[in-house]
């Protein structure tokens, strides 16, 4: 089986003005991140909006979204659930329609112990047979799920492939998970990236930030895994301010929309509630940021 590995953006859910999805953008977002070199996407987690969307809308644009790519990356799909009977249903309903990996979060509503993750998790897997991808964000879920946990999942549940580890400090777990893993893990970064390059000096093999800023970021991974590390170094510092400015609670989303709405890639920078919209002074601040940039 393919190991997946390289920058895998969570892709934006375009809406129209009036909150609905909008298809056409949606696809020419899809497009985009293939042509700015993304190794494979990331659908429904946090960035895409996934929690305001329906039932029928995310298997319209997971069925969409899988014909349009046509093989050419795999796709990870979120198929996380408050509770284990509707994750499980999600996952193979996320599978049969054409996801090749499923990025998991733990339930977080009524939080469980670490036999109940086991559960939850094991639930999933037999379930399913594509890898799962357990996501470990617990500034997100509250759930803290220790290296020993993560590693135990790797070893004893037969589909858990893969962690993204979203809990700083970050460059730490990675390295804790890892030696306690001994290989039965592959482990991604998230969190916009912010500590791209650390991470991949401590063992992750993917990164999977938002959607607007992918060509730099692919350029970072393949400068690392050519050994290039001041190359690597320099467009990591170049593209770090908006990186900043995105992984303000709750506003990157909208930033990334509005910098997509800029480059033509989608029509409305629009966010469904309760996702948060920047303000005007945000809006001005995010423009010069997109200026410095374009003048370096």
């Amino acid at each position: 089986m393919q190991i997946l590995t390289g920058v895998y953006p969570i892709a934006n859910t375009p809406f129209h003005p009036d909150g609905s999805v909008d298809f056409d953008s949606q696809d020419r977002l899809i497009d985009y991140l293939l042509e700015q070199g993304a190794h494979g996407l990331g659908l429904f987690g946090n960035a895409s909006e996934g929690y305001t969307l329906s039932a029928s809308e995310r298997m319209e644009l997971m069925r969409r979204i899988a014909r349009r790519v046509g093989g050419r990356v795999p796709l990870v799909a979120s198929s996380g659930h408050t509770g284990t009977n509707a994750a499980v249903a999600l996952s193979k309903e996320m599978e049969d329609l054409g996801a090749d990996c499923l990025m998991v979060l733990p339930p977080y509503f009524l939080k469980t112990d670490g036999d109940g993750l086991m559960y939850y998790f094991g639930a999933i897997s037999d379930a399913v047979r594509i890898p799962i991808m357990v996501q470990d964000a617990p500034l997100m879920t509250q759930v803290a799920m220790p290296p020993a946990l993560l590693a135990r999942m790797g070893r004893e549940i037969e589909n858990v492939k893969y962690v993204k580890v979203e809990a700083p400090p970050t460059p730490s777990k990675f390295t804790a998970v890892a030696k306690l893993a001994a290989g039965s893990l592959t482990l991604f970064g998230g969190l916009n990236c912010q500590f791209f390059i650390e991470e991949w000096q401590r063992g992750a093999r993917g990164q999977m930030p938002g959607s607007d800023r992918t060509r730099d970021l692919v350029a970072i991974w393949n400068h690392l895994e050519r050994g290039e590390l001041e190359a690597a170094w320099a467009v990591f510092t170049r593209v770090l301010p908006l990186l900043r400015f995105e992984l303000q609670p709750g506003l990157g989303v909208s930033a990334q929309k509005h910098n997509l709405v800029a480059e033509g890639v989608i029509a409305s920078a629009h966010v469904r509630h309760p996702t948060a919209a920047l303000e005007a002074e945000s809006v001005a601040e995010l423009a010069q940021l997109r200026q410095r940039l374009s003048n370096t």
